[in-house]
């Protein structure tokens, strides 16, 4: 199975925000591969996030372990910039490198307002909402892109929600979202400006829907019993698990020609039929394409062919 190849021996990787859902799922499968892999974030057993949420790095950190990889668990706030110079500077004063920085801190599913205007939008979540989504971000990068750039081959993962294309014609839940979304795309576009030269490659990487922890929360179900949520939501059907954008991440990270996607903005389902790698189930969900093809255009749920 390619998400159990250990191609990444050797390797060191940052995943910042990798607590829960997609960070967890590509930090466990990069350990899979053989990678050590540095875990940040706030939650932690001894004290958790605004999140109030069982997760925490420590776990994500022996998840990584015991898929066959090294995991570090590093507390830290990425939007104090101490912080994350403190994490840069361990990262290299215990490996000297760093291959893989996926840039995955989010924190804002409490603070967002569906269909709710600028106006109407509790403005404090709001700005909360987009520091925590796009200036991390850049944080980060100031403080890791240095250490990742003295050895060529460097790759580092946007993360967010949607595609260049769909997000460029779709509005997105409501305006601090829709924005911030659309910054980290742009964001992964100007990084490959920059690194591109410099012998490292960016990318945006998106998940489909994704059955992370507080999704499946939501919906009431687990991931043994998931399916029972389409009776509610049929569309839900074409929903994934984090280690599905956890193998993409991995496949770009062993890719030696990773530099072609560099500036491009790229989808889990898209990189499961060009790397050929799989969902735990074996599926490959193509959750942008059925987006388009099926749920937009209010089609009944069916995802023959897009899975």
């Amino acid at each position: 199975m390619p998400g159990t190849q250990r191609t990444l021996e050797g390797r060191v990787a940052l995943v910042a925000g990798a607590t829960r859902g997609a960070g967890r799922g590509i930090a466990v499968q990069l350990g899979a591969r053989g990678a050590t892999v540095y875990v940040s974030g706030r939650s932690t057993r001894g004290k958790r996030s605004e999140y109030d949420r069982p997760e925490t790095i420590e776990e994500t950190a022996e998840l990584v372990t015991a898929a066959g990889g090294r995991g570090i668990a590093v507390v830290a706030d990425h939007l104090v910039p101490a912080e994350v110079e403190a994490l840069v500077g361990r990262i290299d004063a215990e490996q000297g490198r760093l291959d893989v920085l996926v840039n995955d801190i989010w924190g804002g599913e409490r603070l967002f307002e569906w269909d709710s205007t600028v106006w109407e939008h509790d403005l404090d979540k709001g700005l909360r909402l987009m520091r925590l989504a796009v200036e991390t971000h850049a944080v980060t990068s100031h403080f890791a892109l240095p250490l990742m750039l003295r050895e060529p081959g460097g790759l580092v993962v946007e993360m967010t929600d949607g595609t260049t294309e769909y997000n460029a014609s779709n509005y997105r839940v409501s305006f601090f979202y829709d924005i911030a979304k659309s910054s980290v795309l742009r964001m992964a576009f100007a990084l490959g400006h920059e690194l591109g030269p410099r012998g490292a490659t960016a990318v945006a990487l998106t998940p489909g829907w994704l059955r992370s922890e507080m999704m499946l929360d939501n919906f009431g179900v687990t991931e043994e019993n998931w399916r029972d949520a389409l009776a509610k939501v049929p569309h839900f059907a074409i929903s994934e698990t984090p280690s599905y954008v956890g193998r993409a991440v991995a496949a770009l990270a062993a890719d030696p020609e990773v530099a072609r996607w560099n500036g491009r903005s790229l989808s889990s389902g898209q990189l499961a039929q060009e790397y050929g790698f799989t969902d735990l189930d074996g599926s490959r969900p193509d959750c942008w394409r059925y987006m388009v093809e099926v749920q937009d255009p209010g089609r009944p749920a069916d995802t023959t062919g897009y899975r």
